[in-house]
């Protein structure tokens, strides 16, 4: 668990301390972590989130050429 903290100046405004902790928040990764909990995941469920982003990271990123021949438009 990761704690955030902001210390606010005295002459600082609310919204720009506000401001520094939403963004704390968000580099800390905590606003991920909530979304990532509002709902339950199986295991099984993880597992297969776990292995398609692995594949996408691993897969290879290539163009295939096929090339277009014109009938005549039939």
């Amino acid at each position: 668990m990761v704690q955030v903290e902001v210390n606010v100046d005295s002459g600082e405004a609310f919204d720009r301390a506000l401001a520094r902790f939403k963004k704390m928040c968000g580099k800390a990764g905590i606003v991920t972590e909530i979304k990532k909990r509002s709902f339950y995941e199986k295991p099984s469920e993880k597992r297969r989130r776990i292995e398609m982003k692995r594949q996408r990271k691993v897969k290879p990123r290539t163009v295939e050429y096929r090339p277009r021949y014109n009938n005549g438009g039939r």
